[in-house]
């Protein structure tokens, strides 16, 4: 290397400038400094910075100064905190890999291999296309990949449209061009889908798409435990979470490490997807470890969280980027410590759903009232499933129960989505370990009905143990930040402008709204209400910068955990004052 000289750490400081001086409009100098070993495991208290950052190949040259920046723009300590230790900052979480290969800007363009009219499809809007759609999509997977093109037009669809194989992008004209009319619902199209935790809900509420994007052995496997009123776990090691096997165990590494030590390193290969899996001992570290640790966490009563005790195992998918001997790199660096009472390992999980998407079309349901709260017949939109760098791209769905799905999916990108129609239950869901997504440039429309008695609007929704979630440049409507206990953790909801005036739901048994690390960042509430947005009197370890004045009323919701949270709030009453004014935007610019 030609710099051989510079530490990953002046290489770092170089980063840091440039994001600085693109939210300042100043140029910094950025001092070097040596490397610093990592630190033997130690409780949260006493953990000092990591020193340990991506590889020198994942920090680009430096970039010319942006300027311009508005007169009245603050620049919180939180930011220039942040900026000297990124992956392991006690408030802010690390999320600017967060998105479809690392948040690319670009989705790719993959060559057209089928047209679903020579298939059958017919845009008349009164023949069932969904047949034809589905032959398209199947014969593109069978090729190995491609580009299924659906022309401008109204094609009415009775089924499920199902993306199964990896390399295949559903790419309509555009969102105001290509229509699909949806006639049926999930219910109707699957069969009733109970909960696993009992009780009458329906889990079409807040699971499964009328289009549907997952691996087509595990949709299957999924389809077929509904039907049998087998009601599975909907994650990346099957309907029992039994499909895995070990592939080697882990040494001790600390939160933001970017390369692993593994014991055996024979069956990991760069490129490949694995799972990196931890198990919770009897005290429930692991779970205090995701709330920042603490009196706080360490007086929770968890013994009881049953719902959400059966979340864990943590897992977390993740590309390998490098072997060297026993050293492993990754291509994000670790959400969580490493110890050894958590047992890590990194494993094999069922086949996953990569490099597809869905653009440029309106999923338009059949308009029906909305059904009563979590009794959802699966008037669906888009869910991804066990799929991960996968995307979708100027899509709208109208009138459903649930909008856009992320069910245990991880690196995802949803941009220029938007929810429209009669009202949603939830125009957004994250849930089942899903981490590493992006959600950009997003719109909840109001609803055009009256909200009939007995239903409930949520708006972007988080939980289940998914983590390191971004959701950008949003404009919402209606709804709220719908933080759905199971204890997700490390999030981040930047330059939004929302009418707050949705509910978070959540059962009791699922444990608390928030862990550590949660981040609101510039912004905007139109109607006052702080609920679920300003977080410092409610997240652990959490962060509010940039919001204007709010108050609370409707649903006022209390702290999880006693004592003192250690939440920051910065830059309180102003409106797009914070620079940088996305945070998002500025950590990828830091870790280019």
């Amino acid at each position: 290397m030609g710099n051989a000289h510079l530490t990953r750490r002046t290489l770092l400081g170089g980063a840091t400038a440039v994001a600085l001086a693109a939210a300042t409009g100043t140029a910094q100098a950025a001092p070097g400094a040596p490397e610093v070993p990592i630190a033997p495991i130690a409780p949260e208290a006493s953990i000092a910075p990591e020193a340990s950052i991506a590889p020198e190949a994942s920090i680009a040259p430096e970039a010319p100064i942006a300027s311009g920046v508005p007169e009245a723009s603050e620049v919180p300590s939180l930011w220039h905190e942040f900026t000297r230790t990124p992956f392991t900052h006690p408030q802010i979480p690390c999320i600017g890999r967060a998105g479809h290969r690392g948040g690319a800007s670009r989705f790719p363009r993959p060559r057209v291999v089928a047209d679903v009219r020579d298939f059958g499809a017919v845009a008349d809007g009164t023949t069932d296309s969904a047949p034809a759609i589905n032959r398209a999509i199947a014969a593109a997977g069978k090729a190995g990949g491609g580009t299924v093109t659906i022309p401008p037009g109204t094609f009415r669809i009775d089924d499920v449209i199902r993306i199964g194989h990896s390399n295949v992008v559903l790419r309509g004209a555009g969102s105001t061009r290509t229509k699909l009319h949806a006639t049926r619902n999930l219910t109707e199209l699957i069969g009733p889908y109970g909960s696993r935790y009992g009780g009458d809900k329906s889990s079409w509420s807040w699971a499964g798409g009328l289009i549907w994007l997952a691996p087509t052995a595990r949709w299957d496997s999924l389809v077929a435990a509904i039907r049998a009123k087998a009601w599975p776990f909907e994650g990346w090691t099957g309907n029992r979470r039994d499909e895995w096997r070990t592939l080697t165990t882990l040494a001790p590494a600390r939160q933001g490490s970017w390369t692993v030590t593994v014991a055996d390193p024979s069956a990991l290969r760069p490129g490949a997807l694995v799972l990196l899996r931890l198990a919770d001992d009897a005290d429930h570290t692991l779970l205090e470890h995701m709330c920042g640790g603490g009196p706080g966490a360490e007086a929770y009563t968890w013994d009881d969280k049953t719902k959400l005790t059966s979340y864990v195992p943590y897992e977390w998918p993740v590309r390998i980027t490098r072997v060297q001997g026993r050293k492993v790199t990754l291509e994000r660096p670790l959400p969580l410590d490493l110890r050894p009472e958590w047992d890590p390992r990194l494993t094999t999980h069922v086949g996953e759903l990569t490099g597809s998407g869905v653009e440029g079309l309106t999923l338009e349901a059949v308009e029906t009232p909305q059904q009563p709260h979590l009794l959802d017949k699966g008037h669906n939109g888009v869910v991804f499933q066990c799929a991960y760098d996968c995307w979708a791209d100027d899509v709208t769905v109208r009138h459903v129960d649930n909008g856009f799905g992320l069910v245990a999916a991880s690196a995802c990108t949803l941009r220029h989505t938007r929810v429209a129609g009669r009202g949603s239950h939830h125009p957004y869901f994250c849930r089942e370990g899903s981490h590493d997504n992006l959600i950009e440039d997003f719109t909840i429309e109001a609803r055009t009905t009256p909200a009939p008695a007995g239903t409930q609007l949520h708006g972007i929704n988080v939980e289940g143990l998914s983590s390191h979630n971004v959701w950008s440049r949003g404009d919402m409507r209606m709804g709220t930040f719908d933080s759905h206990r199971g204890l997700p953790f490390a999030n981040v909801r930047t330059d939004i402008t929302v009418d707050n005036n949705g509910r978070h739901g959540g059962d009791a048994s699922a444990g608390p709204l928030f862990g550590a690390r949660f981040t609101h960042w510039n912004i905007r509430v139109t109607n006052g209400r702080a609920g679920m947005i300003r977080l410092d009197g409610l997240a652990p370890y959490s962060a509010t910068v940039g919001l204007n004045e709010v108050r609370e009323f409707d649903q006022i919701d209390v702290p999880d955990f006693a004592g003192d949270l250690h939440s920051r709030l910065e830059l309180y009453g102003t409106t797009d004052v914070v620079q940088p004014r996305n945070l998002y935007d500025a950590q990828r610019a830091l870790l280019r």
